[in-house]
């Protein structure tokens, strides 16, 4: 039996388009990038994710000549949002990223490891995690982790 799988997201030209509360997230996200430690890729992402008790938190990715002893900006905030508020759930997570000194044309997608740990904070808040991922260009808006990885790895 063949089966197909489809992904809906949206999609919006500039920041200003955005519902004021994502926008804001997004902001804090590009704002993050500049935190970044990335000598080596010169490839600086940041991320910020919005709590349901309200709480904003920001990271960035942070590189080591120990490659690949670093880590990417999504699961430094995820970590960072597990220890300091545990047991409250994520609602949104933000991520940008710039080459040099400019935002990316298109947006920059979480690698495997990071979508994983997404799905993670999404489980253990018990709804959905609704991902912003801002560029130059355009802007898409991901209704729910599952969408980045249907075939997910949640069997615990």
């Amino acid at each position: 039996m063949k089966k197909k799988i489809t992904i809906e997201y949206q999609e919006f030209k500039s920041i200003t388009s955005l519902p004021e509360d994502d926008a804001l997230l997004l902001k804090e996200a590009v704002s993050a990038t500049d935190l970044s430690y990335s000598p080596y890729s010169k490839f600086r992402v940041g991320a910020a994710v919005r709590m349901a008790n309200g709480q904003i938190l920001k990271a960035s990715n942070q590189e080591s000549a120990a490659f690949p002893s670093g880590l990417c900006a999504e699961r430094s905030v995820l970590f960072y949002a597990f220890s300091k508020y545990p047991g409250v759930a994520v609602e949104a997570l933000a991520i940008a990223a710039k080459k040099g000194k400019k935002l990316t044309a298109t947006p920059t997608r979480p690698c495997g490891a990071c979508i994983q740990v997404m799905l993670d904070a999404q489980n253990r808040g018990g709804k959905p995690v609704k991902v912003i991922l801002g560029a130059a260009e355009k802007i898409e808006v991901i209704s729910s982790v599952n969408d980045l990885i249907p075939f997910s790895f949640d069997n615990l």
